[in-house]
Formats: structure tokens, C-alpha cells, sequence
């Protein structure tokens, strides 16, 4: 995809927002987010997608309801997920809410499916985390057919079978753009081939060109399934402001505590200065002014031969003066600046 093509986007993950020395309540964090993918679109940025979670200080537990609102409230903007928890999702259910979300959205619907890295779902809906990986296989094998085929006639091991079932509303032929989230293991790499579905890289530390050997194996597989070349996306965190050390010194202060609560929950590496800093510079943390931002994903879309990044620009209590901003400088300033940077040096192939 050349530069023109290239998508920018905005992921949330419901994380309630503070205003002042007030933390706002969940209601007001899911208006606001409503609020945020308006300015979003006024910006020119390309989609805006909610995950889920069930946690404490995330709000993103209805994604498609908040979704619809969105659609509601905008008029151009795509809307997506940022991750759907399909294991412990029914793919009917699923299916019928985003075919609706479609429709009332005029077709600017899509989504990201997800095995899952937070399984609070599990329990929360009666499944067991010792099927994690039969239940992703077998659901996304029905979501995916309820996208092409009509009717449907299927049988499985983790809910009822169909027997030439007809849903409605439609999705229109072929259904609506369905990637597959992949935090690093190969056999999602591969499994996303075998489907032709779009592959969305989560990178949320470390080096990003390490996944180039994931991003080869895809393009490979996708050869070898027989399926036609598909996009390559990335989903980093970070923040924008208008100078590098207004960003650092911003998202240092939010982020900071976060990570540290996760390396106690799942071991992952302590928060110090140093990884920080180390994190901006040449890791998954995309924090900065609009330029270095915007270098850095430019840099990124060459290396890993991708056609959108979308921006995790909400992290626990962040202002929500600094979460406009950011989203402004994204759309006015970042993503511009990217395709003037891309058309100057294409894409690697």
C-alpha cells in the first residue's frame, strides 16, 4: 500500500480518564470517549476502536453498544475493536452485533479478534481457561463462515451445532474486515494466513522489528494457502504533545504505575527510567512530539511492511486535556507528516 493508502487510528481501552484533581467516573469516561472519536474524525484520522476488558477502571466491557454510539455521533470514521475476546464470546451473538453496528454505521464496521492476554472473561463467562486455544480455533472457524456462507451448517465441540442457519441483519458479501491480533506467537501468525484474514500486530514492548520474521512467515503462509496479499497492522501505546519532553515527562507520570501493577501480575519487566526512556528511543513506546512520533512510525511501516498504526492513546487516569491533545496532534500534524515520510521512502518489500 503506498503512502496515500496508509491508515492511522486511535485504540482505547475505556480507561477512565481524570479532569484536574478529579478522577471522572465511569459514565463520564464512556462520554468522553464518545466525544474523543468525534474529535478523531474531525481530525482526518482513519479508525477509532474499543477493546475489552472486565477490570477495574476499564469501561470497555460492552464494546458494540458503545460502538453503536459512536456511529451515532459520526459520520465517516471507522469503528472497530481494538481486541474481541472471541474464545469466551458466542460467534452468533457476535455476528449479529456487528452486522447491526454495520448497518447503522453505513458500513464502517470492522473488528480484531483476539485469543486474549487479560482472562478475567474466563470465569467471569463459565469457560475454562484449559480450552483457550480450542475455543479461539472453533469459534473463529463459525465467525468466519457465518461471514461467507449463507446459509450455515456447522458442528463443533464448544456450543451447539448449526443446521442451514440464516442471520440477519446481513453483513454484506464476505462479511466485514475481520483481523487477527497477534502478540507474538507464530501459530496465530499462521492461523490468520490460513483464513486470508488481516494480520494486527499487539507490540507493546521491546524492539518492534522483531516481529519482521512474523510479518515474512504471514506473507509466506498467505502464499501458500492461496490466498491474495492482505494489510499488516500495528497497535503500540503512547502519547503526543508538543515537545518530546512534555510527551516523556506526561506519560512517564501515567503509564508508570500501570506497568508496575502488571510486572507484579504478570511478570513483566519493571518500570525504571532507564527501560523507559530505552522504550522511546527504539522500543514499542511511540511518545514524543508530532515529528519524532511521526518518524518513528514511518520507520516502522517500512521495517515491517505495514499498512496502519493505531495509536493507544489512553492510559489509567491520564488527563483529558492531554488525551485531546494527543489525538489532535495525531490527526493534524502525525499522520500528514507520515505519508510525506513514507512517499519520500516507500514501503520495504
Amino acid at each position: 500500500m503506498g503512502a496515500e493508502g496508509f491508515e492511522l487510528g486511535l485504540n482505547t481501552f475505556g480507561e477512565v480518564a481524570t479532569d484536574g484533581d478529579r478522577v471522572l467516573s465511569d459514565a463520564e469516561t464512556l462520554r468522553l470517549i464518545v466525544e474523543e472519536a468525534q474529535l478523531a474524525e474531525s481530525v482526518g484520522l482513519d479508525v477509532f476502536s474499543v477493546g475489552e476488558h472486565y477490570r477495574e477502571g476499564f469501561t470497555d466491557s460492552a464494546t458494540p453498544v458503545l460502538l453503536a454510539a459512536i456511529a451515532t455521533a459520526t459520520g465517516r470514521i471507522r469503528l472497530g475493536t481494538s481486541v474481541t475476546v472471541l474464545s469466551t464470546n458466542d460467534p452468533v451473538r457476535l455476528y449479529h452485533e456487528f452486522s447491526t453496528l454495520d448497518a447503522v454505521s453505513n458500513g464502517r464496521a470492522q473488528l480484531i479478534l483476539g485469543r486474549a492476554s487479560a482472562t478475567e472473561s474466563f470465569p467471569l463467562f463459565g469457560y475454562d481457561l484449559a480450552d483457550y486455544e480450542q475455543l479461539f480455533e472453533e469459534k473463529l472457524d463459525l465467525f468466519v463462515r457465518l461471514q461467507r456462507e449463507d446459509p450455515v451448517t456447522w458442528s463443533g465441540t464448544v456450543r451447539s451445532p448449526l443446521v442451514g442457519q440464516r442471520l440477519h441483519p446481513r453483513m454484506g458479501p464476505g462479511g466485514i474486515p475481520t483481523w487477527i491480533g497477534v502478540g507474538g506467537s507464530p501459530n496465530s501468525v499462521i492461523r490468520a494466513a490460513r483464513y486470508g484474514l488481516p494480520l494486527m500486530l499487539a507490540i507493546i514492548g521491546g524492539r518492534p522489528q522483531r516481529f519482521a520474521g512474523h510479518v515474512d512467515l504471514y506473507h509466506r503462509a498467505l502464499d501458500q494457502y492461496g490466498h491474495s496479499a492482505q494489510p499488516v497492522g500495528q497497535h503500540s501505546l503512547g502519547l503526543v504533545a508538543d515537545t518530546d519532553e512534555e510527551a516523556a515527562e506526561t506519560w512517564w507520570r501515567y503509564w508508570q504505575p500501570v506497568v508496575r501493577q502488571v510486572a507484579r501480575e504478570r511478570g513483566f519487566y519493571k518500570p525504571t527510567r532507564e527501560r523507559y526512556e530505552a522504550e522511546i528511543d527504539t522500543g514499542a513506546l511511540f511518545v514524543g512530539s508530532p515529528e519524532t512520533v511521526a518518524r518513528k512510525i514511518a520507520t516502522m511501516a517500512r521495517d515491517l511492511r505495514l499498512s496502519r498504526f493505531d495509536l493507544k492513546y489512553d492510559v489509567m487516569h491520564l488527563p483529558r486535556q492531554a488525551r485531546a491533545r494527543s489525538i489532535e496532534l495525531l490527526g493534524r500534524e502525525v499522520a500528514p507528516r507520515v505519508r510525506e515520510l513514507l512517499a519520500e521512502e516507500p514501503l520495504h518489500v
